[in-house]
């Protein structure tokens, strides 16, 4: 009796699971990040990253929640969209979606975790500023064209954060845009068809401030971001390149893949079930 329960409850919340409109959420939370993004960007200066994301808190009226507002709704952006994905994938309906379409689709992902990535070097308090040394350091061991990418992407060294700014503002985004466009034009909705959503996640963020993590004297480890923690976990084992490109670009092949049917589709499940139970423990790991 007890396994039929289990059973029943476990389909019930997969089938409730499938039926929210998570793409549609992810959009909505995405108009939310972009407003609240441009308003931030109107009070912000790169040249003084640190002291100018710490004023929107103290001294520029609703800057905290404007803030706020921005930081969250990008989490929830890239979280819907995940689990978005990954529902398309549990409903079949990742095979409808022509190959090229879906390679775009997938390489998108990786784009979307840089505007995030770079939203939290940004700030320019302990956690950017660290996070910000990693992923410089990753990048140039790259063999030839890392040099090259670090001058595009970030280049912290010569620019500050002048390049990253851009980069989060512009660059970045036009780049996830075109490559997701066939697809989210489909989920693109008026604010008013997800009024509840937006309003829950607008009154959230009146009364949680976004983080933000002075630097301290004596504190040697910091943590980077929360999808960022596997990949620092794993630095300490292995080299740069391994850790921080060739391991998290072996899931975009995979996932590259999943839309091929077959054993082929089969290998690449299994490999992204894999990769993501030890990135999972990793993360756990540099928590404890």
């Amino acid at each position: 009796m007890f396994p039929d329960i289990l059973t029943r409850c476990s389909t019930k919340i997969r089938q409730e699971l499938l039926s929210v409109s998570w793409g549609a959420h992810s959009i909505t939370a995405l108009y939310l990040s972009l407003l609240s993004g441009v308003i931030v960007s109107l009070q912000y200066n790169p040249g003084t990253a640190y002291y100018s994301a710490n004023s929107l808190d103290a001294v520029v009226p609703f800057g905290a929640f404007w803030r706020s507002l921005h930081f969250f709704s990008s989490q929830v952006f890239f979280l819907f969209s995940v689990i978005h994905f990954i529902v398309l994938i549990a409903q079949g309906k990742h095979r409808k979606i022509n190959r090229s379409n879906w390679y775009l689709l997938t390489s998108s992902f990786a784009v979307l975790l840089l505007i995030l990535f770079t939203g939290y070097v940004l700030r320019g308090d302990a956690t950017g500023s660290f996070a910000g040394i990693i992923a410089e350091n990753i990048i140039l061991s790259v063999p030839i064209l890392g040099k090259w990418i670090n001058y595009f992407l970030f280049s912290i060294a010569e620019s500050g954060l002048t390049r990253v700014f851009s980069n989060h503002m512009v660059g970045l985004c036009l780049i996830w845009l075109f490559m997701s466009w066939n697809h989210i034009r489909h989920y693109s909705i008026s604010l008013y068809r997800s009024a509840e959503f937006s309003l829950l996640l607008v009154l959230f963020c009146m009364f949680v401030q976004a983080p933000m993590e002075p630097e301290k004297l004596g504190v040697f480890k910091v943590n980077g971001p929360w999808f960022f923690l596997g990949l620092q976990e794993m630095l300490k084992y292995i080299p740069p390149f391994w850790a921080g490109v060739f391991f998290p670009g072996s899931l975009i092949v995979a996932l590259l893949y999943m839309n091929r049917g077959g054993v082929i589709e089969r290998i690449s499940r299994y490999y992204v079930f894999g990769w993501l139970s030890v990135y999972l423990c990793l993360s756990l790991i540099i928590l404890l």
